[in-house]
């Protein structure tokens, strides 16, 4: 199993606490927030992990260097920024399977990996249950499991969210013409339907630390190794 991190954020909305670090590098303890993505993939069995870096990238890499907890490690590292589509389809270049997981590096969502399945698909995405919200936008499914509707941010009493993780083909860009530069999430709500994308839903643990809030929630149960955690049991 092999899995691509998106690692490029530059964290704008948590600068007050990253201030001259990538946001993945974000302090849990006395640990990177990236470390406990590299102890749930070790946890779900994947060998080798991509990490798609950019800002301050020399700094992931010393910490992690080239193998982490007994995973192997390669860097893509972007020359300038590429927003997630060009930063993944980069990253692609690297992989060595047919099928690749692809997570978010500010994001923990404590799924077991093999139940996504591409079937006939170019890609499966993981959802989030979730109740009144409006930070995320909802995604709709058919009664077969393929995405039919990407809806936009709004307050919302009970929804779908797309959990960052996704299951995806070598060849998801394969046939599309792409500039170096695009968001993946603008990429797939356009594009699903090409991509007979399908989804997979979860009511696991979920934190996305991309705000404030979110990232001090996290670090006070990192604190007390809260029982939701299960990645916390891989030493």
């Amino acid at each position: 199993m092999e899995a691509i991190v998106l690692c490029g954020g530059l964290g704008t909305r948590l600068r007050s606490v990253l201030k001259d670090r990538p946001k993945p590098m974000a302090p849990v303890g006395d640990k990177p927030f990236l470390t406990f993505i590299f102890k749930y993939l070790k946890a779900q069995g994947v060998k080798r992990v991509v990490l798609a870096v950019s800002y301050q990238y020399s700094k992931i890499q010393n910490y992690f260097k080239d193998e982490f907890l007994g995973l192997e490690i390669a860097y893509s590292i972007e020359k300038e920024p590429l927003g997630t589509g060009g930063a993944l389809q980069l990253a692609l270049t690297l992989t060595q399977q047919k099928e690749i997981f692809v997570l978010n590096g500010d994001t923990i969502f404590d799924i077991p990996l093999k139940q996504l399945k591409l079937e006939n698909s170019k890609l499966c995405m993981a959802l989030k249950k979730m109740s009144n919200f409006e930070r995320y936008g909802c995604v709709e499914l058919d009664e077969n499991g393929f995405i039919k509707l990407f809806k936009e941010k709004k307050p919302t009493k009970e929804g779908l969210i797309n959990g960052g993780i996704y299951l995806v083909s070598e060849d998801i860009f394969s046939g599309f013409y792409l500039k170096d530069k695009f968001s993946f999430e603008d990429f797939l709500q356009k594009n699903f339907k090409k991509l007979i994308a399908r989804a997979e839903i979860f009511e696991d643990y979920f934190i996305d630390i991309g705000v404030p809030s979110d990232y001090e929630l996290f670090c006070s149960l990192e604190k007390t190794k809260d029982n939701a955690l299960s990645f916390f049991k891989i030493t």
